[in-house]
């Protein structure tokens, strides 16, 4: 047995001994998801029917125990079918008292360990495993449902202060308004700049004024008219239709009423409803006020989840309503959709035309559109973050069952995925309505499609106890999965209920602070670089008024300010390269079976790369829509995983042809808000490689902002002299 195995396994059997039961089926679960058959991996999946016991997950225990009862040794054989009986027993007796099942439990345990010591020898007895939870060898994969129950009576929760989230969705029309000025007086400056430079033609004098007015009045009546603008885009785009009660009353009952209710409290007219003939669970709403409400639901939301969780989507679309930010939120969708269609409309055009100048052509506005359309919903991320908690608060307390929300919410990254896996790329709509979804479809991809091989505990244990998580959501539009099913569980424990989940904070998280420095070098520089520039100018100003030299053009000129704030992003970033792109060595590539034991270890920054050489189907859109790489993802037979990569100035294949083909990926793995890939090298399976210069890349980075602040200073003294 390898070594980090034998590691692995002793401490998951120590956590086990200790009842720390979550920690163990994480530590056991990889061993004993191992295809090989041996005393180890035995040893693992004994040692997890104990847990899932423990925790309570009887039927995922029931399944190892049959799968235990096909193996070559009679001892785990004879354990197995004695354990199956206590396990059957218990599901049936479900409802007895606590006292009784740990009578049970006390006899299991003890025919646990005459097991374990019949399978392993005295060292390996001190010990455990290594990672999440794949049910077992040979085992179908699929993901176990506690079906937590909700609240009969319940306390209404603290009252939730609107005021900075009032503030905030001020802050994002102010942002959006700023942004599109900028663009807009871009545009009317460069068109009198080529005016000017044609003969005949004179520069248009209105072209130089001032837009501000007249950007304020299209916001202020697009917002006045965004819901029937709203509703003739989803329309034309999406084939939007009305969803009647009549056929949501067949997908949840619970729905109608909550809906009803609730308007009835507040005294808001019932939203108009919508349904989007989508496979994908997603759902959104939008409106300027709660009398123009409009709640949207897919079909795929309707057939993915229960009665009692398509109420608490609902609930959580009411809590969204009558807010600034749903105003604010509803606007920017209206704003950014026709830009993403210009983005779609040019990729297809560039993919049909044959002739290179319309093809580039096509391209160059396919690119342009997209990078507006990142511009204006980068406006929205804060807001799209930030409400998402209070709509989850609000959806808990209109049903009282927080637990319902738990399942509707990894039932929609499950569902995703797997959309994403069936399409082979991420779809159109997911993309461009991603701001006002539940879920991200970014988050979904590895959480989503790796639910069935990792216990949902292990995998989120990195989104609600990594003391430096939040950093890493900074250009997410939706917070950490982890994070609001944490604040779930917190709501259902306050009301005394048991969770759906069992979320777990490692007591010692061995996460350096000086890892975190060092992952974030490139932008300490930056302010380090403005300290520097005040220091020295500090000094030259203290040096002229004693008159021992006159560098006046320094504090006269205060655009060499600049130039250190980006000599100090230069040097941050060269300081990074090293420990972000380490030398990946044969010996220590990860391969696909350890890709989730990798993602499930909490303390891990990005900075904290594996060197992996995983093999699967590479996935995404194909053609111009993907020149940008954006929709580059990895396949593999654990799950998906987003990649990035850099094209080779040099000429080659790109990564956009080889989409739907077996691929081996080597590069550094990631844990961050989606955990991603930095590709090094792309082989198919004739042997053609594709490089992808990561620290290449970063290192030109770094010398054209050294050469580019340094040309700031000399510009700066030059024109000052």
């Amino acid at each position: 047995m390898p070594s980090s195995q034998q590691s692995s396994l002793e401490a998951g059997l120590v956590a086990l001994k200790q009842g720390n039961y979550y920690s163990a089926i994480t530590q056991l679960t990889p061993i004993a998801s191992s295809p090989e058959h041996s005393n180890t991996s035995l040893q693992a999946q004994v040692g997890l029917v104990m847990a899932y016991a423990r925790t309570g997950e009887i039927s995922l225990a029931i399944t190892l125990c049959k799968n235990l009862i096909e193996s070559d040794n009679s001892q785990v054989q004879e354990w197995a079918k004695r354990a199956l009986a206590h396990l059957i027993k218990r599901q049936k007796r479900h409802k007895k008292t606590r006292s009784g099942d740990d009578n049970r439990l006390r006899t299991f345990d003890t025919c646990f360990n005459t097991t374990l010591a019949a399978t392993i020898s005295p060292t390996q007895q001190q010990g455990s495993i290594d990672l999440a939870a794949n049910s077992i060898t040979n085992a179908p994969v699929s993901t176990y449902w506690r079906q937590a129950r909700r609240a009969k009576v319940w306390q209404p929760l603290r009252k939730y202060n609107l005021i900075p989230s009032r503030l905030l969705a001020l802050a994002t029309f102010m942002a959006l308004f700023w942004l599109l000025q900028i663009m807009l007086q871009l545009v009317m400056v460069s068109i009198n700049q080529i005016l000017d430079k044609l003969p005949y033609v004179n520069p248009l004098p209105f072209l130089y004024s001032n837009p501000s007015l007249f950007i304020l009045v299209i916001l202020l009546v697009l917002l006045g008219f965004s819901p029937w603008l709203l509703d003739w885009q989803m329309e034309k785009l999406y084939r939007q239709e009305p969803l009647s009660k009549e056929v949501l009353h067949t997908h949840s009952r619970e729905a109608i009423r909550i809906t009803q209710r609730i308007c009835q409290q507040r005294q808001w007219p019932v939203p108009i409803l919508k349904i989007l003939p989508m496979a994908a669970p997603i759902m959104l709403t939008y409106g300027n006020l709660p009398r123009t409400a409009r709640i949207v639901v897919s079909q795929g939301l309707l057939e993915a989840l229960t009665d009692e969780e398509i109420a608490t989507i609902y609930a959580l679309a009411l809590g969204q309503i009558g807010r600034w930010d749903f105003l604010v939120m509803s606007l920017a969708l209206l704003l950014t959709l026709p830009f993403y269609q210009l983005y779609q409309q040019a990729s297809a055009w560039a993919n049909k035309n044959e002739k290179p100048i319309l093809r580039w052509t096509a391209t160059a506005l396919a690119c342009l559109s997209y990078g507006i359309w990142c511009l204006l919903t980068g406006t929205t991320l804060l807001n799209s973050r930030l409400r998402l908690y209070s709509s989850d608060r609000q959806a808990a307390e209109i049903t009282g069952n927080p637990n319902a929300l738990i399942r509707a919410l990894l039932k929609i990254t499950i569902g995703v995925a797997e959309d994403i896996k069936k399409q082979k790329h991420t779809s159109w709509q997911l993309e461009s309505l991603n701001i006002t979804a539940p879920v991200s479809y970014q988050q979904s991809l590895s959480l989503g499609s790796m639910a069935g091989h990792i216990s949902l505990e292990s995998f989120l244990m990195w989104e609600n106890s990594n003391p430096y998580r939040q950093w890493f959501t900074i250009n997410n539009s939706h917070p950490l999965m982890g994070d609001r099913l944490q604040r779930l569980c917190q709501i259902a424990r306050h009301w005394h209920l048991e969770t759906e989940l069992h979320l777990i904070t490692p007591e010692s998280l061995l996460v350096k602070p000086q890892s975190f420095l060092l992952q974030i070098a490139p932008w300490l520089g930056i302010p380090l670089g403005f300290v520097l520039a005040g220091l020295l100018w500090l000094s030259w100003q203290t040096a002229y008024t004693i008159h021992l030299f006159n560098l006046k053009w320094i504090y006269d000129d205060l655009s060499f300010v600049t130039g250190f704030l980006m000599i100090g992003f230069s040097i941050g970033t060269v300081m990074r390269i090293n420990a972000f792109f380490p030398e990946i060595k044969p010996l220590t590539l990860k391969t696909d079976e350890q890709l989730s034991q990798l993602l499930t270890n909490p303390s891990v920054l990005p900075i904290d790369s594996f060197s992996v050489r995983v093999t699967g189907t590479l996935i995404g859109r194909q053609g111009t829509s993907n020149c940008l790489g954006q929709d580059l993802i990895l396949q593999s037979s654990t799950g998906l995983v987003k990649l990035h990569h850099i094209p080779d100035p040099r000429p080659s294949a790109t990564p956009q042809e080889w989409i739907g083909r077996q691929i081996t990926v080597t590069g550094w793995l990631r844990r961050g808000a989606t955990p991603w890939i930095d590709i090094q090298t792309l082989e198919n399976q004739s042997g053609i490689i594709i490089n992808s210069p990561h620290p290449i890349f970063s290192i030109v980075l770094a010398v054209l902002t050294q050469a580019w602040g340094a040309y700031i200073m000399l510009t700066a003294q030059s024109v000052a002299g």
